[in-house]
């Protein structure tokens, strides 16, 4: 992380001292209280998905956050068992590798309510650069491991603006190839300026307008 096309990027946070700390807080104290909220339907969402297709409730895949660190994400399984040795590791719309609940569950985010799990521990935060498998981080450029300065994010301006990302990979030929090539890219110019850009008002609005996207 110790490189010039980084630095700019350290620099920026470095002053915002206080408002990480804030953001930090905030993980804390919301992802707490919606685990509660959230327990009776994360319940029924585990039912549906035990009775739609064999396997287990929860899908664990290593991914990268904060300055490099390592750690399994929680998150709904959405397809069916083995999933990530009978494909890629990103999804086009007519994957048919996805189940019919994970269809849904895909479709409203849903799939990605116990990363409250991952927010409480530390690993991740509400808004930042989604958390991308170790394979796509090593195609990251050198500007790009700015975004490794903040933990990973359940949502973010990029996740926002490629909401549709599924759609754009669904005809392509590789799937992998277009996604380091052509999806990274445009959804890192959108993570790195929100880190130019750093606030937590920012970060609130980007949480509200993830809401109105999903609905």
């Amino acid at each position: 992380m110790q490189i010039p096309e980084v630095r700019e990027y350290y620099e920026i946070l470095s002053k915002r001292k206080k408002s990480l700390i804030v953001k930090r807080v905030f993980d804390l104290a919301i992802s707490f209280i919606l685990l509660i909220i959230a327990a009776a339907p994360m319940m029924v969402i585990a039912a549906a998905i035990a009775i739609d297709s064999p396997g287990g409730i929860f899908y664990r895949q290593e991914r990268v956050t904060a300055y490099g660190k390592r750690f399994m994400i929680h998150k709904f399984r959405t397809m069916v068992v083995y999933a990530d040795t009978i494909g890629t590791q990103v999804t086009a719309r007519n994957d048919n590798r996805i189940t019919k609940i994970g269809k849904f569950l895909r479709k409203y985010r849903l799939d990605e309510l116990p990363q409250l799990i991952d927010i409480l521990i530390g690993n991740m935060s509400f808004v930042g650069t989604r958390p991308e498998v170790v394979k796509y981080v090593k195609a990251y450029t050198k500007e790009m491991r700015a975004t490794l300065l903040l933990p990973a994010g359940v949502t973010s301006e990029a996740s926002i603006r490629y909401k549709d990302e599924a759609d754009l990979l669904s005809e392509a030929e590789d799937v992998d190839r277009i996604y380091i090539e052509k999806v990274l890219p445009g959804k890192m110019e959108y993570n790195l300026e929100s880190i130019r850009r750093f606030g937590l008002f920012r970060e609130l609005k980007t949480m509200i307008r993830t809401v109105i996207a999903v609905a």
